[in-house]
């Protein structure tokens, strides 16, 4: 009788590491298949940066192929997805703290391309009431409030809203407490449903 290997799409993202660290390049293409849109984007909207985001995920994705032959499931209680976001999450702080100020790309410095990408990436964002936008303008101002958020709330509604993250996924990675996680959400969701509100009132 002969058994048959499961597919890699219904594989675990923990089984994937484990047949990419015993050879199977095909189970780091399905991981990252899996999960490149999601955690690119939380990257993009903290960096603010097109480019820098590039840079970054694909400093993080050949950390991960690094990590699979000491990888372990289910470390210290955390997914996958946790550790994959908490790397991103330290990339990022890396960044930031190495940030010279002359390389910030602001909206009013974008071309319309980048706009345009940044605006269907918030109208495709787990968020929502997000997708109430209706205009390109709504979407810039929008994605300015976003990034005018404190950095702690930004992050913490990034996560749950790119990466699909609980609180306690959330507190985890920051290194924080479920109840400071879970403030720092309400908070930020608070902030841009109000500023929704507002942008629905103009328009109307």
């Amino acid at each position: 009788m002969v058994c048959m290997q499961p597919s890699l799409d219904s594989a675990t993202d923990e089984t994937l590491m484990s047949l990419y660290a015993q050879g199977q390049v095909a189970a780091f293409n399905t991981l990252y298949t899996r999960h490149a849109t999601r955690v690119w984007r939380y990257v993009l909207r903290s960096v603010q940066n097109p480019s820098t985001a590039d840079e970054l995920t694909q400093e993080l994705w050949f950390a991960v192929a690094r990590a699979a032959p000491s990888y372990e499931a289910g470390k210290s209680g955390a997914k996958f997805s946790t550790w994959l976001f908490t790397l991103a999450h330290h990339r990022i702080v890396d960044h930031w703290r190495a940030f010279k100020p002359h390389e910030s790309l602001t909206l009013d410095a974008e071309d319309d391309e980048s706009v345009q990408l940044r605006a269907q990436l918030v109208a495709d964002s787990g968020f929502g009431p997000l997708r109430q936008i209706q205009s390109r303008e709504q979407a810039r101002a929008l994605i300015a409030a976003i990034e005018a958020l404190p950095a702690d709330q930004r992050e913490a509604f990034l996560m749950q809203a790119e990466g699909d993250m609980s609180v306690e996924d959330i507190a985890q990675a920051t290194g924080t407490s479920f109840e400071t996680a879970k403030s720092r959400l309400r908070y930020a969701r608070s902030k841009l449903k109000t500023l929704l509100a507002e942008l629905t009132e103009v328009s109307a």
